[in-house]
């Protein structure tokens, strides 16, 4: 999960920063650039990190193989 979020931030140009910020407008208030950045490098995340984060990237859907 982590290879696939790292992907999706990068194809849609959001640093870690941006992506705490977002976070914090998807109910994570919690959140910021250092925590998130160990999160995503660790790989080691909830269920609901990924779908608030997934969210904050605009994504309407996944394909399961591509995760």
């Amino acid at each position: 999960m982590s290879r696939f979020l790292k992907v999706e931030l990068k194809r849609a140009g959001v640093t870690y920063a941006e992506l705490a910020k977002r976070l914090k407008q998807h109910g994570l208030k919690d959140e910021t650039e250092i925590s998130v950045k160990n999160k995503v490098l660790r790989g080691a995340f909830a269920a609901t990190f990924l779908m608030a984060a997934l969210a904050a990237l605009g994504l309407t859907g996944i394909n399961l193989e591509d995760v």
